[in-house]
């Protein structure tokens, strides 16, 4: 590559930085530097010292360096960049270098034998293989070209700091000039030139305030400024508020020529609601009241797209300060508009999200301190609405067999008004979803009622806003549902539709919870008698189809959906029982664990809803159920001031054939620990209790044991199978005293005072 050769054969920024990174030494990226950010030849670096090297400036630092004069050349000066030139005194100080020594004390086709091997590893490492014939000269070249190109330097300077004897050689890198940059060029000259023709010596200053022969003026200073961007525009205006002068500048902005838009009125930029609200006769009112007026808005191209714009209005006077026009500066902010916006848009998202997860944070402080079903309700109605989150917050605690509302707690609204919000699809049998088989439904555009100020055009209106509903669920129960809304134009993004389904769920949570507190902590409970004839239960439907009979064992809890039935089967071979659950999604397993002369005891692993399990949900304790002619009659107890209009709901929500057949209030049976001792003593023999002694304190039963069987039975002197005989049929009895009753909750045991 040559100087002489087109623009595209010269070193690009990047190829250069390439050349650098690939450079593996500390001495090889120096000469790199060298050649390409000063200029130097390889000849004029292997004759180049520190003591060449001279500070010109003090604050801020700055250098020349003293070029050497190499074989039949002259010495020159060349500019020294700052930073290259603690570079070049740190290699020095790190060589041992005195201020006579020569930096590179090689000859210089060694030095051009060193850039090729950096060009040839940069072609390489980057993939470039243009950056293989890289060589000195065309450092050199990349720093002409960076020097007059990018940085307008002036030629006279380059061609002296980098040691060309011509400006032939630098020709190539001088760019054509355009034609705005002749006539700014030559009309300095021409107005001077006007001036001392009809002024004599042309002392006085031109239109453009500057001093004739000036070099540049303010009016070439105004048209570059409008040439260099198509977000600047200069428009005058006639007194009346229509275009007079329109240049290229303004074309460029909104898309006009001068002949289509010279004799049009200023509100021809404005949008129809601007000029119907007559802001464009406003403004320039203004600017004539206070002698100029700055207005940001927004503007409407040629094609009607509309862009976001600052203008400054400045009103044009004559000689007698009478008002001849306006001066119109537009500048084009979209940029910087949009990315405000965008700014404040993720500051609103933001802002929203803590003032949700605040809120989240305050539901889950009031379900600890709640005490009952009413007031877990009310509290998290208040609490969604303490913040910003949320304007109004309802419960519904509805059942959905008779489509009746037993109860509504809310906050930040009355509950008859609540009745007007909800969507018609809302009434619905089955609630919408957004997302398939998402938990939260949302309604759009529904007016909310807002309270205004006085003054603010009523005391009350009604604004847009959003609603969302979700079900408060443990396990297969739902115990109603949970409203919210806002009353902006904020949506429910899928992370807010999480944390109301969280919300939802821990609430569902808190209500069984409290409920079966409230059943163990009650001094008197409530005998219910149940009976379902409902076909979605599976026992239901196996007692009619087979004519059966179930009478319920124990009932054990796996899960919050799971649950072990062991029942004894009375009627039917256990057989049929199982083809029939086998065909039922409900039932996920089942077995044959025991067969007498009545018949059979088998276990089920039921998944899903059930009676019982609905019942155990709302804080109902199953005593007893027995299946027969395709009734289960369920006996079951409850806290004394428990709501059994909603448990009863709630069964029929789920199994809509049951019916509540009778109830009892009764004094809680209360077992102290002295009592559940005693009973278990009468149950174990002796040996059997002794056995169990001997092996609890011998610490057979801690991991890892301290006494083995054998060692326990040789204390006792007898043997060790009839110590495990003992210790079976004693823990038999244990575990029969504690877990006697159907529901395997155990007896209540009161500590003795």
């Amino acid at each position: 590559m040559s100087l002489e050769e087109p623009d595209s054969t010269v070193l690009s920024r990047e190829q250069y930085e390439s050349l650098l990174d690939a450079a593996e030494t500390y001495r090889e990226a120096l000469v790199v530097r060298l050649c390409g950010d000063v200029g130097l030849r390889p000849t004029e670096l292997t004759a180049l010292t520190i003591d060449d090297v001279e500070q010109v400036r003090i604050d801020p630092p700055r250098y020349l360096i003293r070029v050497p004069a190499v074989g039949d050349g002259d010495g020159r000066t060349a500019y020294l960049p700052t930073r290259i030139e603690r570079e070049l005194r740190r290699y020095a100080r790190s060589n041992g270098l005195s201020p006579d020594d020569r930096i590179f004390s090689v000859t210089a086709r060694r030095l051009q034998m060193l850039v090729s091997d950096v060009a040839d590893r940069a072609g390489d490492l980057f993939d470039q293989p243009a950056l293989t014939d890289a060589s000195t000269s065309d450092l050199r070249q990349y720093f002409a070209r960076r020097a007059l190109v990018d940085h307008a330097v002036n030629p006279r300077v380059v061609k002296a700091a980098g040691g060309w004897r011509s400006f032939e050689a630098l020709e190539p890198y001088l760019p054509e000039p355009a034609d705005a940059e002749i006539v700014d060029a030559f009309d300095a000259l021409e107005r001077a030139t006007g001036a001392g023709h009809g002024h004599g010596h042309g002392q006085r200053r031109g239109r453009s305030g500057t001093q004739p022969g000036s070099a540049v003026s303010d009016d070439s200073v105004v048209r570059l400024l409008l040439a260099a961007s198509d977000r600047y525009a200069l428009i005058r205006l006639d007194a009346d508020g229509y275009v007079e002068r329109w240049n290229r500048s303004a074309a460029s902005m909104f898309g006009y020529r001068a002949g289509e838009i010279v004799g049009t009125h200023v509100s021809t930029f404005y949008t129809d609601e601007a000029v119907d609200d007559g802001v464009p006769e406003r403004t320039l009112a203004a600017s004539l009241e206070e002698s100029g007026y700055e207005d940001d808005g927004w503007r409407v191209h040629e094609d009607g797209s509309r862009f976001r714009a600052t203008e400054v209005i400045s009103p044009l006077r004559d000689d007698q300060g009478r008002h001849r026009g306006f001066a119109v500066f537009v500048r084009d902010v979209s940029a910087s508009h949009d990315e405000l916006e965008s700014v404040r848009s993720r500051r609103d998202e933001l802002e929203r999200r803590d003032a949700v997860a605040r809120a989240y944070r305050s539901v889950t402080r009031s379900l600890f301190e709640s005490t009952d079903h009413e007031e877990i309700e009310t509290k998290t109605c208040t609490a969604l609405t303490e913040g910003e989150a949320y304007a109004f917050a309802w419960i519904d605690r509805a059942t959905l067999s008779d489509r009746q509302r037993a109860w509504r707690a809310s906050s930040g609204i009355e509950p008859s008004e609540v009745d007007r919000l909800v969507p018609a699809e809302w009434r619905a049998d089955e609630p919408p979803t957004d997302d398939g088989d998402a938990a939260v439904s949302v309604a759009t555009d529904v007016s909310l009622p807002v309270e205004r100020g006085p003054g603010e055009r009523g005391d009350r209106e009604d604004d847009g806003g959003v609603l969302a509903r979700v079900p408060l669920v443990y396990g297969d129960t739902v115990y109603g549902t949970l409203s919210v809304a806002t009353d902006g134009v904020s949506d429910f993004d899928a992370d807010e539709r999480r944390w109301l389904e969280t919300i939802g769920q821990q609430v569902g949570y808190a209500i069984a919870a409290v409920r079966r507190r409230n059943l163990l902590l009650s001094d008197r409970v409530v005998e219910l008698e149940i009976d379902c004839r409902d076909a979605d239960s599976f026992f239901v439907d196996a007692a009619r189809r087979l004519g059966c009979r179930f009478e319920l064992d124990s009932l054990v809890p796996v899960s919050e959906t799971t649950q072990l039935y062991y029942l004894r089967l009375e009627g039917a071979s256990p057989a049929d029982l199982f083809d029939l659950a086998a065909d039922d999604p409900g039932i996920d397993d089942c077995r044959l664990v025991e067969t007498d002369e009545d018949g059979w005891r088998v276990e089920f692993v039921v998944d899903g809803s059930s009676p019982a399990l609905t019942l155990t949900e709302y804080g109902v304790t199953v005593l007893e159920a027995v299946t027969e002619d395709g009734v289960t009659t369920i006996t079951a107890e409850c806290a004394a001031d428990a709501d059994l209009r909603t448990i009863v709901a709630g069964l029929r929500s789920a199994f809509p054939d049951s019916e509540l057949v009778g109830k009892r209030e009764a004094e809680r049976t209360v077992q102290t620990a002295r009592e559940f001792q005693e009973g278990l003593e009468d149950r174990l023999t002796d040996r059997q209790e002794a056995s169990l002694r001997a092996a609890y304190f011998g610490g057979y039963y801690d991991w890892p044991r301290e006494s083995t069987a054998e060692e326990i039975a040789d204390a006792m002197g007898i043997s060790s199978p009839t110590l495990h005989n003992h210790l079976r049929k004693g823990q038999h009895e244990l575990l029969r005293t504690f877990l006697d009753d159907p529901t395997g909750s155990g007896a209540e045991v009161a500590e003795q005072d």
